[in-house]
């Protein structure tokens, strides 16, 4: 069983820069393929973002590419992503995801709001 739990979400203004966490509980964080999803109001869930479990390798969706980085630090047991040049279409929740052949775990969200 993999806790994940988010933070780092708030309002920014347009242009601005905010930088989620993910913290996962456990000792086998540095086995699983982690993402970043997001949710915006009345929208499906997108996937933004991932990066496989020794991190040296990411993909991102066309929406963010250039403007967000994925980062893990698997001593720490944390997941970020970093974002840049934040738009009002950016405003959603954002989940981070836990994945590792047939598991599968979910953070709880959080709020990013992009607004003047």
């Amino acid at each position: 069983q993999v806790q994940l739990v988010e933070s780092g979400g708030g309002l920014v203004q347009p242009g601005g820069s905010l930088r989620l966490s993910c913290v996962a509980s456990g000792n086998i964080f540095n086995m699983y393929a982690m993402a970043w999803y997001r949710q915006a109001p009345g929208k499906g869930l997108e996937r933004v973002s991932d990066i496989n479990s020794a991190g040296n390798s990411t993909s991102y969706a066309d929406s963010v590419k250039g403007r967000f980085t994925i980062s893990r630090d698997n001593a720490k047991n944390t997941l970020y992503l970093q974002m840049n040049s934040l738009k009002p279409e950016d405003t959603a929740v954002y989940y981070c995801r836990a994945t590792r052949n047939q598991d599968g775990y979910w953070g709880q969200g959080t709020q990013v709001t992009v607004s003047s």
